[in-house]
């Protein structure tokens, strides 16, 4: 017997662990579904239970108490009716109720508190087993249980689709945790590509932006990155936004370059730069854009601004009718100098670059009257014109603030595309003018978040779109205009990882379909570019012609006092100083008297040279000693001769390749023509006026044009 005891037990503990019963085992089988049916069942016990129980308990006890007198009665019943109407106002209040789950279990709670308290006032006086006070317990009591029930029933199957209070998760703690008691979030809608979004609509007393401010909280609340919630408005609806939390990384492991689709596009096709962090393509379209927006890129040392630039070069430097020139002082060809071919004018000398950009108002200029002629009011693919990227590195160091402005201002109509490049974006290194003029950005990682705002708009950072990782994460950033949608400029991005190799055989092949610049923009940048120091490959390669020379005052080939018509007849040709020289020589004068006028007189006046006036010549004091040589000033020439000495010298600096001067390097060659300063100074003016010279801020001039070199 007891042998078969420990069989059955042995038996038992099988079918529970295996769910296989032996055949003959029919009380174990009964116990083991008995228990496992009380087991289920025991849940939903509890509200029959004190249903059954509870009511008639309190009732009688409260009925022996105090329903034995009218009076004591009528009193208790009064006091349990009050108490009651109190206990549910509790109930009610204390009960939260923030989804809808929440909101029925309140109303249940209530419900219930408020039905007990009245049969209990009930039963107080008239006794809990009379009719109909112990039928109202009997319907009531089973309803109240079974409401019980069904709610128990609707929270385990599907608590993946309700929220709890007690569990201290859900959307309810995490408004009281940041403060969004005033936030409503609705339809939350992963994307299947580590996001999720959502819509929010705000109370009347609170604002979007009050929310904006709380997305640290709200990430940290969440245990995501800093940057890994994005609150945007809706620009219909003040009370709406937008809310996305980035789950997952989907570009941890890097991205990789996007080559281009094919050799030869306009440069109005797409750009592929990267992957935003929902996975989709980084793409910019500058040149297909309404308005040409000149981008500013930010970001610290090691952020990711060199592989952005690389990726950028090369897929222009593919494409026809497209020209880059690019400037980058301290480590040009470290960046670049793989695919340096590609790059028509790739600068490394600070000299060289201030040329560029003092030459670039003419061919802007130049550029304005091609389009103009073409019925154009913008640049487009359709224009004999090249499209051109001008980028800049540090340009602060190259040029002050006015030059710059002026470039922006007015490259972008012609389809000159300026960017610029450097860590730190302050008023100090670019003015506010400039900054303005800078429409589109890319800004990668910074040091202080502050830092963000010189670059990116400030709707961008208010959504909490801030990249303050520094070189922690090279290659995030977020990314602004340049034909990108605005709802995308909140999103982060990360820009493909380059190989040097592969980007030089992408260069290579794109010089069958690289156009030269094209004539008149080249004309117009004269010798600054004609002498440019790097030339890039392209279909014309090998055997670049030679920049067409602009028109000059006078040609080599003619002789003195020729030359075109309106400038032949701007002065009269004769051997007497004009009118206006004669002023000029005059006012000189004045000056210079009142000059000597303000000098103490001479200590020895009866000197030999106390007569002395500054431009005389000094008087020999003993023939012999110099075997009687004479000295003559030279002979005075004819104004165009004049003319054609100082040109000359200007035409030698240019062929030796120097192109900045002052004007104190023309006295030799205004002394030759039998000339004086005022005279030398009036011929700069008239050469800066026709476009072949150009003056700086500081007194000296850049030469744009040889006065002599053949139209």
């Amino acid at each position: 017997m007891a042998g078969r005891k420990k069989t059955t037990a042995a038996s038992v503990n099988t079918a529970t662990s295996t769910d296989i019963v032996p055949v003959g085992k029919g009380g174990a089988l009964l116990g083991h579904v008995v228990g496992h049916l009380a087991g289920k069942a025991l849940p939903y016990a509890a509200p029959w239970a004190g249903a059954a129980a509870l009511p008639p308990l309190a009732g009688w006890a409260t009925n022996s108490m105090w329903g034995g007198e009218p009076l004591s009665a009528g009193l208790a019943s009064a006091a349990l009716a009050v108490g009651g109407a109190a206990l549910t106002g509790i109930a009610w209040k204390t009960t939260p109720a923030g989804t809808k789950f929440g909101r029925f279990r309140r109303a249940q709670v209530s419900a219930s508190v408020a039905a007990g308290m009245g049969w209990l006032t009930c039963a107080t006086a008239a006794g809990p087993f009379g009719s109909p006070v112990l039928d109202a317990w009997l319907i009531g009591g089973g309803l109240f249980a079974a409401s019980w029930n069904v709610r128990q029933i609707v929270r385990n199957g599907a608590s993946g689709d309700t929220e709890t209070e007690e569990t201290g998760g859900g959307m309810a703690a995490l408004a009281a945790a940041i403060g969004w008691e005033k936030v409503t979030v609705k339809d939350p809608k992963g994307t299947g590509k580590g996001t999720v979004k959502a819509s929010i609509e705000v109370a009347p007393s609170t604002t979007v932006d009050e929310v904006q401010s709380t997305t640290g909280k709200a990430a940290a609340a969440l245990r995501l990155p800093p940057s890994g919630v994005v609150i945007t408005k809706d620009p219909e609806d003040a009370s709406k936004g937008t809310i996305s939390l980035r789950v997952a990384d989907l570009l941890k492991d890097g991205v990789p370059f996007a080559p281009p689709v094919a050799m030869g596009l306009l440069p109005t096709e797409d750009i592929p730069l990267g992957l935003y962090a929902d996975g989709e393509v980084w793409a910019i379209n500058p040149f297909a854009a309404a308005i040409l927006q000149h981008v500013l890129v930010m970001g610290t040392t090691g952020a990711g601004k060199s592989e952005f630039l690389r990726s950028l070069v090369v897929h222009l430097a593919t494409r026809r009718k497209m020209t880059i020139f690019l400037v980058d002082l301290a480590k040009g060809r470290q960046t670049v100098g793989h695919i340096a071919d590609g790059i028509d004018w790739l600068i490394q000398d600070a000299k060289e670059a201030k040329r560029m950009l003092r030459a670039l108002p003419a061919a802007i200029k130049a550029r304005g009257d091609v389009l103009a002629s073409e019925g154009l009011d913008q640049w487009d693919p359709s224009s004999s014109l090249n499209a051109m990227l001008v980028w800049v590195e540090e340009a602060a160091d190259l040029a002050d603030f006015n030059e710059l402005d002026e470039i922006a201002r007015k490259a972008r109509s012609v389809g000159i595309w300026l960017g610029i490049s450097l860590q730190r974006a302050t008023w100090t290194n670019v003015s506010t003018d400039v900054r303005a003029n800078l429409q589109a950005a890319a800004c990668f990682g910074v040091d202080d978040a502050g830092d963000a705002g010189f670059c990116l708009p400030d709707r961008v950072t208010a959504a909490g779109a801030v990249p303050d990782w520094g070189s922690d994460r090279p290659g995030y950033g977020y990314a602004t205009g340049m034909g990108i949608p605005q709802e995308r400029w909140t999103t982060e991005v990360r820009s493909g990882l380059t190989d040097r190799e592969e980007l030089a055989a992408l260069v290579a092949a794109g010089a069958p379909y690289r156009d030269p610049l094209d004539e008149p923009t080249a004309t117009a940048l004269g010798q600054a570019y004609a002498q440019r120091a790097h030339r890039g490959t392209n279909r014309t390669t090998p055997g670049i012609p030679a920049v067409p020379a602009p028109a000059a005052l006078e040609t080599a080939e003619a002789p003195y006092g020729t030359g075109p018509d309106h400038f032949a007849h701007d002065h009269q040709e004769d051997d007497h100083m004009s009118a206006a020289e004669e002023a000029a020589e005059m006012e000189l004068q004045e000056a210079y008297d009142e000059v000597m006028g303000s000098i103490p007189g001479d200590p020895e006046p009866d000197a030999p040279y106390a007569s002395l006036r500054l431009e005389d010549d000094v008087p020999d004091t003993d023939e012999d000693e110099d075997g009687g040589m004479e000295f003559e000033s030279p002979a005075r020439v004819g104004t165009e001769e004049a003319r054609h000495i100082l040109y000359t010298e200007l035409d030698r600096w240019v062929q030796s390749g120097r192109l900045e001067f002052e004007p104190a390097d023309l006295i030799p060659a205004t002394t030759a023509a039998g000339r004086k300063r005022p005279w030398m100074q009036g011929e700069l003016r008239r050469l800066v006026e026709h476009g072949l010279i150009q003056r700086d801020g500081h007194g000296s001039y850049t030469i744009l044009h040889s006065p002599l070199q053949p139209a």
